[in-house]
């Protein structure tokens, strides 16, 4: 949030001659403080801002000193928007608008009315998204310890990690901190995250590494599988892994080949399936499929009456 506000103060510097720091304070709705802590990052921007002090006095940029904004097409412009008009969708305010209306306005390019992307980074848990999202760019800013309770494949645990980075990636939100428990960098899915607060407990700021996010490190591989589909869910094989993940057999079905890293994953992909997919290699996951398939059969076996609860 912090460089949206810095680009916004200085789209208001850009398009008028004066203005004073409780003026931006309001606008902007953050403290004096904070103000004049941001006019400090943008002149160590290199942006040549004035202040003057009594009557009269303000926030300004040096006369003479202007950004070309004509560098600035129309279609540049179209990809601004879209980005922040993207982050307004998980915001939980409108925030990002304001900041839209006023770049949209200093612009020397005119931007049509008409939206050519449209971006809408939310999910169906809008609801509880925001707010996590707004605790978390919270801590991370006031370097603050985050709290929460984490849903993962053993078991919900309690964690307190340093956040450093929000992230958007496989179609979900992460955080990506320094966990206190393991005492290594982790990235956390914020839809298992529960109970999220900020501390007020600072932490010191650590030489903090990037997420590597390739495919090669999240999803090494290692398990070759090999399954046999039906042809009418050609379409969900090529929305998840492309059009050339499979080759047609002469009897019609598809013949999917890939080399994936989590088993009990893979499993849970395949029984989604039913009986449109047939795993044949390899055996040891065939054979985990069959049990379950054949203790599911025994569930359903029984008498709806029989189950009392």
């Amino acid at each position: 949030m912090k460089i949206g506000r810095l680009i916004g103060i200085l789209s208001v510097l850009l398009q008028k001659d004066q203005v004073t720091a409780p003026e931006l304070a309001e606008q902007f709705e953050v403290s004096r403080r904070t103000i004049n802590r941001d006019i400090d990052d943008l002149c160590k921007a290199g942006i040549p801002i004035l202040t003057t002090q009594g009557a009269g006095g303000g926030i300004s940029i040096m006369e003479g000193y202007r950004m070309d904004r004509t560098l600035l097409t129309s279609k540049d412009m179209q990809m601004i928007l879209a980005g922040l008009r993207s982050l307004d969708s998980v915001s939980g305010s409108n925030y990002y608008s304001q900041l839209m209306e006023k770049i949209q306005a200093g612009s020397s390019e005119s931007v049509g009315r008409r939206d050519l992307i449209l971006i809408d980074l939310s999910s169906w848990y809008k609801g509880t998204l925001s707010p996590r999202i707004e605790v978390i760019q919270s801590a991370i800013e006031n370097r603050n310890l985050l709290c929460f309770s984490y849903y993962a494949p053993s078991g919900c645990s309690e964690r307190s990690i340093e956040p450093y980075y929000l992230v958007f990636q496989w179609s979900s939100w992460y955080v990506w901190g320094w966990c206190q428990e393991r005492k290594d960098f982790r990235l956390f899915k914020l839809n298992r995250m529960d109970q999220v607060k900020e501390s007020e407990k600072p932490f010191a700021f650590r030489d903090v590494p990037l997420p590597d996010l390739s495919n090669e490190k999240i999803f090494p591989g290692g398990i070759k599988v090999k399954v046999l589909f039906d042809p009418d869910v050609e379409w969900r094989l090529v929305e998840e892994f492309g059009p050339k993940c499979f080759t047609k057999t002469d009897e019609g079905r598809l013949l999917f080949t890939a080399d994936y890293t989590d088993m009990e994953n893979f499993i849970t992909w395949i029984l989604a399936f039913g009986a449109k997919a047939e795993v044949l290699e390899p055996t040891d996951i065939r054979e985990k499929i069959r049990c379950i398939a054949e203790n599911t059969a025994e569930i359903y076996k029984e008498k709806t009456n029989e189950r009392k609860y």
